[in-house]
């Protein structure tokens, strides 16, 4: 898909296809020509709601606010009612700005286009896409706001880029456990370094043993498909910051010998979404190439069952010496991410840490499909995740940590158990397990977000389709940015 900035008046540019956002149900605006038609329709410009007026070429969709929030998925929402329709190959759009020196809702505006435009038909034998190929971005301002083309193109362009990011990370998450397992993960992430010109590392399990990452290899021993652990480095000159990324890759989960029921086994191909959101997010760092020194280190296994399979009652010893009591191979993620961990912060100093992870069922039956828990020992670095958040569109919940429920995780046989004594406060008590792992000079720095939620949801929602989300990638990447932007005066205001 090409977008293409102009000048001229949106009335003016030639297309199939002009898309209309009526911003707060407003329908007496300048840009909206058919009020009589729309109002016959029932439209009332309600979020996300759409009306097509084919005949007239013009398809109007509503969002609340001319914010973030409200035109990104207003867009993407009009944009996917078009997949299939072989009609609109160009579409034609006006700027839609919430603040004269603020191109953020501009962003958005193209992160909605490319993430409604996309679709997986990998294994469809008939592939039903969308035919758009080019937008036409005209700068006549919604509210009259005046934008260069330079500045727009900018914010398109950082736009662009971090919905494609987001799609790479769907087409990893929604790739079927057959063709994407920790050794392809591995490859294509050292593929996508080699074209992006990322430094990339790739463990074996030779080299997992030397680095005695033994709570990891014991979750894929029973795996025909070997361990990985990816180190995917952006490194520029005077970096502003250092940031380490860590994602859960389960390429699959069966949960073991701790067998999941066969409900909760479908979609377990999504267990390597935190995974996929570091690669993800790598991807979109080296593109924009950001004054940032950020490292992505991506647990890839398969949790199988076998003759060789970690039990429970085991006792395994994770990287940094800490006993752990196996009480339910199913709670396999918190293992990689122990080790990983452990590994990231033995090759980086990192003035901050973030791991990605799809780690509970609990955070969602807490926070619900669409919400992330974040988790740390410290407020900075979750409030940073949690403002963040907001301004890329994505919801997140603070979860606090408190001492009560740490005490649920010890075990009367090793340092720490896999698993709490309770049902109750599970995303929490895995938050609190991994805050074993990190070492006292990280212990500020870091915060743990649980995607278990919005990383796969069977349905479509807001600007994400039916299966992966590719939750985390915009959030983080805003995050980056900003700290890219910390010795910089910023040009524009808090947008969401």
């Amino acid at each position: 898909m090409n977008f293409n900035i102009t000048t001229e008046n949106i009335a003016e540019i030639k297309s199939d296809l002009e898309i209309i956002i009526v911003i707060d149900k407003n329908l007496d605006h300048r840009f909206v020509q058919d009020k009589k038609l729309l109002k016959k329709a029932g439209f009332s410009g309600g979020q996300d709601e759409i009306c097509h007026l084919i005949e007239k070429n013009r398809l109007y969709v509503g969002a609340e606010t001319l914010k973030g929030r409200g035109i990104r998925p207003a867009v993407a929402t009009a944009i996917r009612s078009l997949i299939g329709k072989k009609a609109y190959k160009n579409v034609k759009i006006a700027t839609y700005l919430s603040h004269p020196r603020c191109t953020a809702s501009l962003r958005a505006m193209v992160e909605g286009i490319v993430l409604g435009h996309y679709s997986y038909t990998t294994y469809k034998s008939k592939k039903v896409k969308s035919s758009i190929k080019k937008v036409m971005i005209s700068l006549e301002g919604y509210n009259e706001h005046e934008v260069t083309a330079e500045i727009a193109a900018r914010a398109v362009h950082n736009g662009e880029i971090t919905a494609n990011a987001t799609n790479f990370t769907r087409d990893i998450v929604n790739a079927a456990p057959d063709d994407c397992y920790p050794e392809v993960m591995a490859n294509s992430a050292a593929d996508m370094a080699k074209e992006t010109g990322l430094k990339c590392k790739i463990l074996k399990p030779k080299q997992l043993k030397e680095e005695k990452m033994e709570a990891l290899l014991a979750v894929g021993r029973a795996s025909r498909h070997k361990s990985r652990v990816i180190h995917l480095t952006h490194k520029p000159k005077n970096p502003k910051a250092v940031i380490s990324l860590i994602g859960k890759g389960l390429t699959y989960d069966s949960g073991g010998l701790s067998l999941k029921p066969a409900e909760h086994m479908v979609t377990m191909k999504s267990d390597k979404s935190g995974g996929a959101t570091v690669v993800g997010i790598m991807k979109a760092v080296a593109e924009m190439d950001l004054p940032v020194e950020v490292h992505g280190f991506v647990g890839a296994v398969e949790n199988m069952i076998g003759g060789d399979a970690y039990k429970p009652d085991d006792v395994l010893k994770a990287k940094n010496g800490t006993t752990i009591e196996i009480r339910n191979t199913d709670a396999e993620g918190r293992l990689v991410l122990a080790d990983t961990l452990c590994y990231a912060q033995q090759e980086v100093k990192a003035d901050y840490l973030f791991d990605f992870a799809t780690l509970t069922g609990a955070c969602v039956v807490g926070v619900g499909h669409y919400t992330s828990g974040v988790m740390g020992n410290a407020d900075e670095p979750k409030e940073l995740v949690a403002n963040m958040a907001t301004q890329a569109g994505e919801l997140v919940t603070k979860l606090d940590f408190n001492r009560h429920l740490k005490k649920t995780i010890k075990s009367e046989i090793a340092d720490v158990c896999n698993i709490s004594n309770t049902r109750y406060g599970g995303a929490i008590t895995a938050g609190q397990f991994l805050s074993e792992f990190i070492d006292d000079e990280h212990r500020e720095k870091w915060a743990h977000i649980d995607i278990a939620g919005p990383a796969f949801v069977e349905h479509a929602w807001g600007e994400n389709p039916y299966g992966a989300s590719g939750a985390g990638v915009r959030t983080m990447l805003r995050l980056i940015e900003k700290l890219a932007r910390t010795q910089e005066k910023q040009d524009h205001t808090p947008d969401n």
